[in-house]
């Protein structure tokens, strides 16, 4: 797991060229910013907050697949032509989201060849951490699970705060993202608590110490 993204130069730079062009719209906690299905015409960017991204079987399962936080676009296969959504993206902690037209970032792929090399730069740093996200999925216990997506959440290793991060996510939203019940969240949480590494009380706080059990254990 790399906690530290050594790109995020390259998604702000990314988002600067673009800025221009862009809506900007907040969301409510769990406010549905597009469906899977739904036709793809545009691409977004995670000014705060957090977004999740799941898919769904024809059965009605559901699986989570992503946790994007600041600093991520979403959504860049409205690039393909006559593209359908094939997730759905969900807010999470009432986060900003700017949007830009497939068209518009057609039209500036074409026209600036540095910033589709940073365009193929900044996929190619997604692949890889989605492919992170997958095998944490299927190796790793859901208590360390947890922790992970506490730790991305709270944004440790994005940037630098000497003080721990206040969070508003139930234990239900968090039970969804880990893969697991929300009775064995409850356990794991409570445990973390009794550690010390977060403060829990309808608000969550999560302290910097979650990283270090998460590397020892």
């Amino acid at each position: 797991m790399a906690y530290k993204n050594p790109h995020a130069f390259t998604s702000l730079d990314l988002f600067n060229r673009i800025d221009t062009h862009t809506t900007t719209q907040d969301y409510l906690n769990r406010q549905t910013i597009f469906a899977q299905g739904d036709k793809a015409d545009a691409m977004f960017y995670v000014q705060n907050g957090n977004v999740k991204l799941t898919v769904a079987s024809k059965s009605g399962k559901k699986a989570v697949i992503a946790i994007l936080r600041h600093g991520d676009f979403f959504g860049e296969g409205c690039l393909a032509r006559r593209s359908l959504r094939t997730s759905t993206a969900t807010a999470i902690q009432s986060p900003t989201i700017a949007r830009v037209k497939r068209a518009t970032i057609v039209r500036i792929l074409r026209q600036e060849p540095a910033f589709a090399k940073l365009f193929i730069s900044y996929l190619l740093f997604r692949m890889g951490r989605i492919e992170e996200e997958f095998v944490d999925q299927i190796f790793n216990s859901s208590e360390k699970r947890l922790a992970r997506i506490l730790l991305l959440l709270a944004g440790f290793g994005l940037q630098s705060k000497p003080e721990p991060v206040l969070l508003k996510v139930s234990q239900e939203t968090l039970a969804e993202m880990v893969g697991t019940t929300r009775s064995r969240v409850s356990y794991f949480m409570n445990r973390f608590r009794t550690m010390g590494f977060i403060e829990y009380n309808g608000s969550l706080r999560v302290h910097k110490t979650l990283l270090t059990f998460l590397l020892n254990e």
